[in-house]
């Protein structure tokens, strides 16, 4: 058997309690070294409703956590188009913490209710 890594375990820990549905997707955020991606998924039917990220947006211009502060607003943008207002913030195994954190008030900032 495989022994999971921490960052694994903290994953699927967070994930187990977490699930999305059409009216209230799941908002997962996935951190790297130099960049963000945020996805709005439906778990129902395993589609992805909106996926954003920070290496894609050209006109994005700052600090790591401004570019995130300025992706979070651009998602909820692109989730009111679509109608939705509700999520689940899911923060995969990152810690609610600086960048993260940052994508989060932006969503909330324009319009999202966690």
């Amino acid at each position: 058997m495989k022994k999971l890594s921490q960052k694994q375990k903290r994953k699927f820990r967070v994930r187990k309690s977490i699930s999305g549905t059409v009216d209230c997707p799941r908002m997962s955020v996935f951190r790297s070294n130099k960049h963000i991606t945020v996805q709005l998924i439906d778990d129902e039917t395993q589609t992805t409703l909106i996926g954003m990220t920070t290496a894609a947006l050209s006109g994005l211009k700052g600090t790591k956590a401004e570019r995130a502060f300025e992706l979070g607003k651009k998602v909820a943008e692109a989730a009111k188009k679509k109608k939705i207002t509700r999520v689940v913030f899911d923060r995969g195994s990152s810690r609610f913490h600086g960048r993260v954190k940052q994508v989060a008030e932006g969503a909330r900032e324009a319009g999202l209710v966690f």
